[in-house]
């Protein structure tokens, strides 16, 4: 569902629309993007849709009841091009999938704590785990190589040496490899087709998939990785998704104020940002929802407060815990006026 492209009437509320008077297949609502466009169909007044919804995106307290769509929806319209291929199956080599995947998104800064936090999950993660390997994804090089030496003893470390492989990868080492700005320091130094191939490579793991960043963890990148990883132990004897993970690494400095950095229409942990987050605990290894929730979708929500602006919008008012006002939602849109608008539609021999 898309709004960027067709506007109907400004009045129009994605939660109070009667939309059995659609014809389309496709519904257009102005300000539906991102997670706001899911709540048409959770919040909806009509009691049916609502039901169809909650089948379709699992029970919205049970974060691990949520089925893993976008898993779904990846490995049947994206699959690597056989460039990217090559460049996964020389770090494989020829060995097992990797159990274990980390993801960490550094946005140029270093963090001791950080580092600490994601060795502790992994140790946690792999336990168990008889030979386990582990693949090691970043935006910073050099802190892959300060990880190593600290796996080596109890693992084995999987990485892609962009600047080793010898592949034709679209220009491959032609692509700028330390260009200057905003995107270096954002992304690092890497050419941007190594995210292709560290995408689908940290997708091959079987176990599980931990993101750990100095800022904000469980970011878009990691959950897609984690979402297709999943989805592959449907085509492989790994006991099926359910024995699959996608965890969250925090450090104790993220956990003290709350999660109040972890902010984003599309990211995982944004939700929790607000004031029912959970604030001075030590390190975590969080349980992460291969879906996440649609924004104000489940009890104990702690949006921060630009959000709660956003819904209240839209007729939505938290209670303490988290929960939504429904009798305000129904008041709300009862309260609202249908508005239709008329356009004649001229050809060159009359109007209609």
């Amino acid at each position: 569902m898309r709004v960027d492209d067709f506007e109907k009437p400004s009045q129009t509320n994605v939660l109070c629309s009667n939309w059995r008077k659609w014809k389309q297949p496709i519904i257009w609502f102005r300000g539906t993007t991102d997670a706001v466009a899911a709540q048409f169909f959770l919040k909806n007044i009509h009691v049916q849709m609502r039901k169809s919804a909650s089948a379709l995106f699992g029970n919205t307290e049970v974060l691990r009841s949520r089925p893993n769509v976008i898993g779904e929806l990846l490995r049947v319209i994206i699959s690597p091009s056989p460039d990217v291929q090559k460049a996964v199956n020389s770090v494989i080599d020829g060995g097992n999938d990797p159990h274990l995947a980390v993801h960490m998104r550094m946005l140029g800064n270093r963090s001791p704590r950080m580092v600490n936090a994601v060795l502790h999950c992994i140790k946690t993660t792999i336990a168990g785990i008889h030979q386990p390997r582990v693949v090691l994804i970043s935006d910073t090089p050099s802190l892959v190589n300060d990880l190593k030496p600290k796996l080596h003893d109890f693992t084995e470390v999987l990485h892609f040496e962009y600047k080793k492989f010898k592949g034709n990868m679209s220009g491959g080492s032609a692509v700028a490899a330390g260009g200057l700005g905003f995107r270096t320091k954002d992304w690092g130094p890497a050419p941007r087709w190594v995210a292709f191939v560290d995408f689908f490579l940290a997708s091959r793991a079987i176990h599980a998939v931990i993101t750990g960043a100095q800022r904000r963890v469980g970011t878009t990148f990691a959950q897609l990785i984690a979402a297709l990883a999943a989805t592959y132990q449907l085509d492989h004897d790994h006991g099926g998704p359910m024995n699959f993970s996608f965890i969250s690494s925090f450090q104790n400095n993220l956990l003290h104020g709350g999660l109040q950095n972890q902010v984003g229409w599309g990211h995982v942990w944004n939700r929790f940002a607000g004031r029912l987050s959970c604030h001075s605990q030590p390190n975590q290894c969080a349980l992460t929802p291969l879906l996440p929730p649609g924004w104000w979708d489940g009890l104990w929500q702690s949006p921060i407060p630009r959000d709660i602006r956003r819904m209240e919008a839209y007729g939505v008012k938290l209670t303490g815990f988290g929960t939504i006002d429904e009798n305000r939602l129904r008041g709300y849109c009862k309260a609202k006026k249908a508005t239709i608008r008329t356009i004649p539609i001229c050809s060159k021999f009359k109007c209609s």
